[in-house]
């Protein structure tokens, strides 16, 4: 086993650690992902993501953990991951033509050592015709994901504009991330 944990079944996330050339393992969490509704949008995000990697560090203290989550808001409302295809399409047309926020969380646990963080992107849509969101939601790309679209992925078509971290929209800033493990000690820099 790796000395480095992504606590996440995310094959989006596992590429992008991949992209950057790191070793690691795979654990996905199985924590409860509900939060307070009093929370700020960048605090449920670094809440969720410290909770998914804390359930892998526990069991593994001396590993190197990350856990992540991602949330879409708009107009201070947080776009899940739709449970229908109504949903999706009411998401979709709420997104048309608007500019959204996306939030990700960052936690990297090492025993007691604890970094958490996260970035924030703003993400403008073209106006989407209703041709076009059914179509998006007939390929059913739009089901496992926050704000009910992937960047990524056939969605990156209704992207008009982005202002800030793009891999952080597909769902881990890895920048960042590698930033932090130089900082944790887990990568060298030199």
């Amino acid at each position: 086993m790796s000395n480095l944990i992504l606590a996440s079944q995310s094959p989006r996330r596992k590429e992008l650690l991949q992209q950057i050339q790191l070793s690691f393992t795979v654990m996905g969490s199985s924590v409860d992902e509900t939060f307070s509704s009093d929370l700020m949008p960048y605090e449920v995000v670094m809440y969720l993501a410290r909770k998914k990697a804390k359930e892998i560090s526990n069991q593994y203290p001396a590993h190197f953990v990350i856990g992540s989550d991602t949330i879409v808001t708009m107009n201070g409302k947080i776009l899940g991951k739709p449970g229908s295809k109504e949903d999706a399409k009411d998401m979709l047309r709420m997104l048309s033509g608007s500019d959204h926020e996306v939030f990700t969380g960052v936690a990297i646990l090492h025993g007691e050592d604890e970094k958490l963080f996260y970035e924030k992107t703003d993400v403008t849509f073209w106006e989407l015709t209703s041709k076009e969101i059914d179509e998006y939601i007939a390929s059913e790309e739009p089901f496992d994901k926050a704000g009910s679209y992937g960047i990524q992925g056939i969605g990156a078509k209704f992207v008009k504009e982005i202002k800030g971290d793009y891999f952080s929209v597909v769902g881990l800033p890895i920048s960042r991330v590698n930033r932090v493990l130089i900082e944790m000690g887990y990568l060298q820099s030199e």
